[in-house]
């Protein structure tokens, strides 16, 4: 018998689409134990929110900060099965299926709410990467209600501009090597954000604001809002310092994501 001929690995096709492209079938090789199309799709579908949100608190306390004191309400969905009413023995849900707002003063009724929609970003807020600037993003809005006297964060799990940790680290392995935010995560199959904000519509309107004032540079988190029956009545420009670490994210959502300068 003839030596077995070993099986080549099949060429890159579409390098001429760009290295984006290249360099995200680089990736899925070097993971290819852990990574199917398959996967992919249910991943994808998983962050993609229905129009209508069912949601219950769950959980209120009140605690110090050093903007002074918040209160913490954490919402569940109703869909969930394994929820627990007021007085049941509590319940373990996975940590991206508990949602914040974040409170200071009276909001039932009230108009003009300043209001900031922000999506939980653990690279920024725990390890203090410089690659963006969502904790400051954060602790900007947080001083902000608390010098108004009155206002809301909504602190939604939605990591990565709704990817996931995992896939948003391999986002910046290929941002590392020259691709920007938009074509990274585009490269690896998502568009550039799944975020999705009917789950904050539903959140503020459990909290019974009328109408918010916007801690925003982002349109479409004023279309979205406004398409689930808040009313925006004005957008609060929302943009902290850079850094020589993030001031070409910065620039590409600008230019490719539509956000106001």
């Amino acid at each position: 018998m003839g030596r077995e001929v070993a099986k080549k690995e099949p060429p890159l096709p579409g390098a001429e689409e760009g290295n984006a492209r290249v360099l995200a079938r680089l990736l899925d090789r070097a993971f290819a134990a852990a990574w199917s199309s398959r996967g992919r799709v249910c991943y994808v579908a998983a962050f993609m929110l229905p129009k209508s949100v069912a949601i219950y608190r769950y959980a209120d306390a009140t605690m110090p900060t050093v903007h002074g004191p918040l209160r913490a309400i954490v919402y569940r969905h109703k869909d969930d099965a394994r929820q627990a009413g007021p007085g049941a023995s509590p319940s373990i849900v996975p940590a991206q299926d508990e949602h914040l707002a974040i409170v200071t003063g009276e909001l039932s009724g009230a108009e003009d709410v300043l209001c900031r929609v922000h999506s939980e970003c653990w690279t920024g807020e725990t390890l203090g990467s410089l690659k963006c600037d969502c904790r400051q993003q954060l602790d900007a809005a947080l001083a902000a209600i608390t010098a108004a006297g009155r206002g809301v964060v909504i602190y939604l799990r939605q990591e990565g501009r709704g990817i996931g940790l995992g896939n948003k680290l391999r986002a910046y392995a290929l941002q590392n090597v020259g691709v920007d935010t938009v074509e990274a995560n585009e490269a690896l199959g998502f568009a550039p954000d799944l975020r999705s904000y009917d789950l904050a519509a539903a959140m503020l309107a459990d909290l019974g604001v009328r109408s918010v004032a916007l801690l925003t540079n982002n349109p479409d988190k004023l279309r979205e809002l406004a398409a689930a029956g808040i009313q925006v009545t004005k957008r609060v420009p929302h943009w902290v310092s850079e850094n020589q670490h993030n001031q070409d994210y910065l620039a590409v959502k600008r230019e490719k994501l539509g956000h106001a300068r």
